[in-house]
């Protein structure tokens, strides 16, 4: 049976629609070029950001991960601008850190503060590249939590709880502060600190005695921290990227490429700031951070 002939409209549209096809897929790669995470040539030095108080080490982690696949990529610079947060998280991005220098050189970059879990997430890095007015350190750790029973007893509200020990509900803001409580919270409070002088005395490379004369809480400018050995070098950013460079055997000036950030939409936005409110005004239990 002959078939009749196609018109000559549809073989019209079946090349605008390939077009297209081909059309989008050129820019998404143009996209990808430069915003810092596609088809770039040539060896280059990864950025990875770590900015704000540190609640979560996924999007750290992520990208850090992303960059140590990648063979273009011959060094990683973290820039790191943060004042600290919860200690695991801070935890995994420096064993992250620390496990990837086996695989490529990791330089940080301080901005205006590295200090406390932002301190801590650097200590596993080759170098450590601070500006003058940078604030590092304050290697200690706090626990706070709200105690309201004074104002329950005042409104007439009184929590009744069931639990299967004594200290099963320490931190509780309904009830009152027990000297067993203090006494339990200081041990793991103290025996956090010990984690972060152990850290800061092996990734520094410092005795014990030195790190437990510094590690009281208190901060110090850039210019101090490379004094007293918490910090290798006085530079910029673009500084930490020419040193990532040399210790990443690139030749010449080293171009960079940096992860690229997931485009939230609207409702996940709306969503997540609902749900951050929401978990402020409820999460009221005991949490520990580097501080």
């Amino acid at each position: 049976m002959i078939q009749p002939p196609i018109p000559k409209s549809s073989n019209k549209w079946v090349w605008i629609i390939l077009s297209v096809i081909f059309g989008l897929f050129l820019l998404t790669q143009i996209m990808n070029v430069f915003s810092g995470d596609g088809l770039s040539l040539g060896e280059k030095v990864g950025i990875v950001r770590l900015e704000g108080p540190i609640m979560s080490s996924k999007s750290v982690v992520r990208d850090l991960e992303k960059f140590r696949k990648r063979e273009d990529v011959k060094a990683i610079v973290l820039r790191i601008d943060s004042p600290g947060g919860a200690v695991a998280p801070s935890q995994e991005i420096y064993e992250k850190v620390k496990k990837l220098t086996q695989h490529k050189p990791v330089v940080v970059s301080m901005g205006s503060v590295g200090a406390s879990g932002g301190y801590y997430a650097a200590l596993g890095s080759d170098k450590i590249v601070v500006n003058r007015g940078s604030i590092v350190g304050s290697i200690g750790v706090i626990l706070e939590y709200p105690v309201a029973v004074e104002l329950l007893n005042k409104i007439g509200l009184r929590f009744e709880t069931i639990k299967s020990g004594d200290t099963k509900d320490s931190g509780s803001p309904t009830r009152k502060v027990t000297e067993e409580d203090r006494i339990a919270f200081k041990e793991v409070i103290m025996n956090l600190h010990g984690q972060f002088k152990r850290a800061v005395s092996d990734g520094r490379k410092l005795s014990m005695d030195v790190v437990e004369s510094l590690a009281d809480g208190r901060v110090f400018t850039g210019e101090q921290s490379v004094e007293i050995g918490l910090a290798d070098t006085i530079g910029t950013m673009d500084d930490a990227i020419v040193i990532a460079g040399v210790l990443g055997k690139i030749s010449g000036s080293p171009t960079t490429v940096e992860a690229q950030k997931k485009r939230r939409g609207i409702i996940n936005l709306l969503l997540g700031e609902a749900e951050e409110k929401i978990g402020s005004r409820f999460d009221v239990q005991p949490a520990y951070r580097w501080r």
